[in-house]
């Protein structure tokens, strides 16, 4: 007895200047692949950025050490609230919007010179780069600082591309998918600042 044939998912087509973006700022990575300094922190950013533990490592040390620092006792909760908000984000994320677009990934690289988890999803867009672009916002409101998040999400973001697993539309689809569904979550559920 035979099943029955599963389907192929219907892949959403690339429009042009989207493909021209990427080929662009592709061949701008591949120059810093194979450079040891330049692997070593892009795969460190990389798996880090797995599962959003950069994330909410800040978090849980903002709401350790935070209410302590600056004698505002709400930090912590303003803390927890970052973390839900970002497993909600990712659970959107990864699941309903990858769905959605069904992008194949880019060609795999021959090799990594270190390890790295490989993806099964959708490319577009990428979690990691939602995952930042959320944190950067939610952090930027709570703690201030916004250029010091927003270049840590959007290096974590980069990373994706340059160990070969996104294209570069992802990563920038991935921020301001983040972004925006961070600043919805700021509105409707914002502890404000002791």
């Amino acid at each position: 007895m035979t099943g029955a044939a599963v389907p192929t998912p219907t892949l959403v087509p690339v429009p042009e200047p989207v493909r021209r973006f990427d080929e662009a700022a592709e061949g701008w990575a591949s120059r810093l692949r194979r450079n040891p300094s330049a692997d070593r922190i892009a795969y460190a950013l990389s798996e880090l950025g797995n599962h959003s533990i950069i994330w909410h490592s800040i978090n849980a040390a903002d709401a350790l050490v935070g209410p302590a620092i600056s004698g505002d006792p709400g930090r912590r909760r303003r803390a927890l609230r970052r973390s839900v908000i970002q497993g909600l984000e990712q659970a959107i994320v990864n699941g309903p919007t990858k769905m959605l677009f069904e992008r194949e990934r880019p060609v795999p690289l021959e090799d990594h010179p270190h390890d790295l988890r490989k993806p099964r999803t959708s490319s577009f867009p990428s979690g990691h780069a939602s995952a930042g672009g959320c944190a950067a916002t939610l952090l930027s409101h709570d703690l201030g600082h916004p250029s010091l998040w927003f270049t840590l999400g959007a290096a974590i973001g980069w990373s994706r591309v340059h160990v070969g697993v996104h294209h570069p539309s992802d990563v920038l689809g991935g921020m301001l998918i983040g972004i925006g569904l961070a600043s919805v979550a700021e509105r409707v559920w914002h502890i404000d600042r002791g």
